[in-house]
């Protein structure tokens, strides 16, 4: 008997699964029955053992999504390859930082080209063959500064917080499809991406303060509600940024 988190005979896709925030999100699918399609420019050989491991299948997809070039590439070689695409996970992003008052357009756009443009059409594409399906969730990886500011990361926190809009732009759309598409808002997870943070003292000693839970999280923390939202256990959710930041916003 299945349960509604099971995700056997699923095909997954996640982007920038080589590392961190994604490889757990790739691995936390396949634990729970998908077969996983790891997409980045980055060697992803790591997370895709850790997917065999699991007992499901892994496919490597080399792209670079800083334009949107490869997109359709990505899914017909997904589907190629596996034989469907059920559920889509868009995780690649970059950050740059400096003061607003001296940040470069090269900076502005190289963000928003990678964490917002490619984005869209990413679940363009793959909303395309979902719909002709009748089924299909997407879940876009949000921010923390989806919700709050930052500071001296100005194209960081307004691709971020385009993705939150997104999110419900397309939920608005494709509801009635059978699509759902929801987000993840990782907290201050320990990755290779935040290791400056954990090792500057001062700041770390803030974070944590600020944390509920009282410590960061880890990549396998994001597992759950990523299976969640990819699963049928969320068939009535739609448009919502699920925060998994220890409680940092209730904070």
């Amino acid at each position: 008997m299945t349960h509604p988190f099971d995700l056997s005979g699923k095909v997954a896709v996640v982007t920038g699964a080589n590392t961190g925030i994604g490889q757990g999100i790739a691995v936390a699918l396949a634990q729970a029955g998908a077969d996983v399609a790891l997409v980045g420019r980055s060697s992803a050989d790591e997370t895709a053992e850790l997917v065999r491991g699991a007992g499901r299948r892994a496919a490597l997809v080399k792209a670079d999504l800083s334009t949107i070039a490869p997109v359709q590439d990505v899914v017909d070689q997904v589907i190629a390859d596996l034989g469907g695409l059920d559920i889509l996970v868009n995780n690649a992003g970059i950050i740059r930082r400096n003061d607003a008052v001296d940040f470069t357009e090269e900076d502005w756009d190289a963000v928003i080209d990678t964490n917002l443009k490619s984005v869209f059409f990413l679940c363009q594409a793959a909303g395309r063959h979902m719909i002709a399906r009748g089924r299909g969730k997407i879940i876009n990886i949000a921010s923390m500064l989806s919700f709050q500011g930052g500071i001296r990361v100005p194209s960081y926190t307004a691709s971020k917080s385009g993705v939150a809009g997104l999110t419900k732009l397309l939920a608005n759309e494709w509801a009635a499809k059978g699509i759902n598409v929801n987000a993840i808002a990782p907290g201050y997870i320990a990755t290779n991406n935040t290791a400056a943070l954990q090792a500057d003292e001062t700041r770390n000693r803030q974070i944590l303060e600020r944390i509920p839970a009282s410590r960061w999280g880890s990549p396998s923390d994001l597992g759950g509600a990523a299976v969640f939202l990819a699963s049928s256990a969320s068939d009535y959710v739609q448009g919502h940024v699920l925060a998994v930041d220890g409680g940092w916003l209730a904070r």
